[in-house]
């Protein structure tokens, strides 16, 4: 199949972009629709977060992006060709951050420079030496200093989240897609990781995707707020958030984003009634 290009008034400064896209789960009484017509436009850095009711589809469109899923409708284009024709470097972290319990942390971290070009072609020669220095180098930034040796269930939950970005983030993707990845942790630690989480982006700036259910974690985090309707979801607003960066817990506690949460709480609370109504 021959590969489809973005059409030229959406080319240039665009790194993901779905066009009048459908996705629909099941067949024939048992199908649904559960995104419906979709378009959107990322720009390289971007950090999107999307929020909305549960079952509207945020995941579903993590997925087309990142190639896992195909729609049922439209196109998805990605660094300006239709997605899957052409490999683009992607990270994930989930909710769940899946350490591999017989390898270190360091190890855990390496597993993409494993399997990912053109890292993969040298894996073998430079494991012990360049891509250990590139791991260790992300686990002081993330505050992991010395933990490198240590097995998956020598860590708490927050610490293996810090190690979970290391990984999503040592191939350096220009994709970075996350799933809730702080959605199992305490409110102390989730707030502990945005900070984190800000400054690994600041430094290197892939763009981001973030699903969160969490709105002062897509305020405190995003430069741009999807929010979502109930299913089959569609993108209802698309708030730009300009606080000031690098962005503290006090900046929480400002007007303008209790504000703007508050904003975010009303929509998705019409969302929700409008899926109760239906």
């Amino acid at each position: 199949m021959t590969a489809t290009t973005a059409p030229a008034e959406h080319g240039g400064a665009r790194i993901a972009q779905l066009e009048d896209v459908k996705v629909r789960f099941g067949k024939g009484d048992n199908a649904f629709l559960a995104l419906d017509r979709t378009n959107l436009t990322v720009r390289p850095g971007d950090f999107v977060a999307m929020v909305g009711p549960s079952g509207c589809g945020k995941s579903t469109i993590l997925k087309l992006v990142a190639g896992l899923l195909r729609p049922t409708e439209g196109v998805v284009f990605v660094a300006g060709r239709e997605v899957g024709a052409e490999q683009v470097g992607i990270g994930m972290a989930f909710q769940n951050p899946t350490m591999l319990p017989w390898l270190t942390i360091r190890q855990n971290i390496m597993l993409p420079l494993k399997i990912v070009k053109p890292y993969s072609d040298t894996f073998g020669r430079d494991k012990n030496t360049v891509f250990r220095d590139r791991a260790d180098a992300l686990l002081a930034k993330v505050g992991l200093t010395g933990f490198g040796d240590r097995r998956p269930w020598e860590l708490s939950g927050g610490m293996l989240q810090r190690a979970n970005l290391c990984r999503a983030l040592i191939h350096s993707p220009k994709l970075l897609m996350l799933d809730e990845p702080f959605g199992a942790l305490d409110q102390f630690t989730r707030e502990e990781l945005w900070a984190v989480l800000q400054d690994l982006w600041m430094e290197t700036k892939p763009t981001v995707f973030l699903v969160t259910h969490d709105l002062r974690e897509a305020a405190f985090l995003a430069s741009r707020i999807l929010v979502m309707s109930a299913r089959p979801g569609r993108v209802t607003e698309d708030r730009a958030v300009d606080f000031a960066r690098p962005r503290t817990l006090e900046t929480t506690f400002e007007s303008e984003f209790t504000d703007l949460t508050n904003d975010l709480r009303r929509l998705i609370f019409a969302a929700r009634q409008g899926v109760e109504k239906a």
